[in-house]
């Protein structure tokens, strides 16, 4: 049940995470306001720390869908 709630909120924050990217141009990104300065990706700092954080989370949430695989062939 811990390990759902988890996923839950990490795929939350994932999805937050990924929408808080700056467009690198055309396509879905510029559709949805991507094309429009944002004040959270101002500087090349904040983009490259936004992307780490990015990538931490989904290895976090790909340990928990490995974790929760795991526990429903063992509970089987």
């Amino acid at each position: 049940m811990g390990f759902s709630i988890a996923l839950l909120v990490f795929s939350g924050l994932g999805v937050l995470l990924v929408l808080m990217h700056k467009g690198k141009g055309g396509g879905l990104s510029d559709m949805f306001g991507g094309g429009m300065q944002s004040s959270v990706g101002g500087s090349s700092v904040a983009e490259r720390n936004l992307s780490r954080i990015t990538v931490v989370i989904g290895l976090i949430w790909f340990a928990i869908i490995v974790v929760l695989g795991v526990l429903m062939k063992v509970t089987t």
